[in-house]
């Protein structure tokens, strides 16, 4: 007996065609404050729009009851931006959805090792650094030092590091010290979930001599040597705990799952929420403390 599948029709998110539309058409969802309108990330986009235009259309929603009119979901600065530079269209994506939900929700900023690798893509490409440093208004000092940025950084560290959001001067604390190290520093990075300057300082502190680049002493201002010397200990024992817990993290939150779902089971049968109740008070106390817990989270 053969078995037949009935494809289903997936909606689209957007109409299938972009639209240019009036600008007094376009009803945004919020006003943009003056202090807004002085913000570096203001500055940026207007700056970009101005060299290379918009990039990606803001979103927009017919209105239910006016077709000639529009609703902003995404993109207000974009369009106010537009708006103070005279224009009066703007090409848009059209949404089925009148939803704004999704486009300020799921914000994907990029990470400081795929910016440089942008920066270089495009430098290989033929534009500019003076172009570019007006696409993102920076000076081109700023331009040159993302550009630079894993020079002297093993591609190890590199790697570990590419989707995080690092300071660029981060980069300038793992130089002081050599691969190996290097690649420990940004395991202790990622496992703490820490990329702040002055724990990248902090770790370039705690590195023994032999670990550092020969000719770059790198040590934290008012430290003594046996000071140094106890961070240095302290580190490596901090790292070896680590490594021990890594090794049995997954069993013992698998445990954990077991069990939590086991006391979850117990305290669904009444009966035995009735005898602990009456014999065991403390125990169940604790238990309803876990299942609370496991909710929260």
């Amino acid at each position: 007996m053969s078995s037949r599948h009935t494809a289903i029709p997936v909606k689209l998110a957007f109409e299938e065609a972009s639209l240019r539309i009036p600008i007094d058409c376009i009803m945004p969802l919020r006003t943009i404050s003056a202090s807004v309108k002085k913000s570096v990330k203001y500055g940026q986009i207007a700056a970009s729009i101005a060299e290379v235009g918009i990039i990606e259309p803001p979103v927009v929603a017919r209105d239910a009851t006016d077709p000639e009119r529009y609703h902003l979901l995404d993109g207000h600065l974009r369009v106010e931006i537009v708006r103070e530079r005279g224009d009066t269209e703007l090409v848009c994506l059209v949404a089925t959805d009148d939803e704004a939900f999704t486009y300020n929700k799921r914000v994907s900023r990029i990470a400081t090792i795929q910016e440089h690798r942008m920066i270089l893509n495009a430098v290989k490409k033929g534009v500019s650094e003076e172009r570019l440093a007006r696409a993102l208004n920076v000076d081109i000092a700023s331009i040159r030092k993302k550009r630079n940025l894993l020079v002297g950084i093993c591609p190890e560290a590199a790697e570990l590091l590419k989707d995080r959001h690092v300071p660029i001067h981060v980069f300038t604390e793992l130089r002081f010290m050599k691969p190996v190290r290097q690649v420990e520093a940004a395991m202790a990075m990622v496992t703490m979930n820490r990329f702040s300057v002055s724990y990248a300082r902090s770790l370039v502190a705690s590195t023994p001599d032999d670990q550092l680049v020969a000719g770059k002493p790198r040590r934290m201002a008012g430290l003594t040597e046996d000071q140094v010397a106890t961070m240095q200990r302290e580190s490596e024992n901090v790292d070896r705990q680590l490594r021990a817990v890594e090794q049995t993290y997954s069993s013992d939150q698998f445990d954990l799952m077991l069990a939590a779902g086991y006391v979850n089971r117990l305290l669904g049968n009444v009966r035995i929420v009735r005898y602990l109740a009456q014999h065991h008070a403390d125990i169940l106390t604790e238990f309803q403390k876990l299942t609370d817990l496991q909710k929260a989270a």
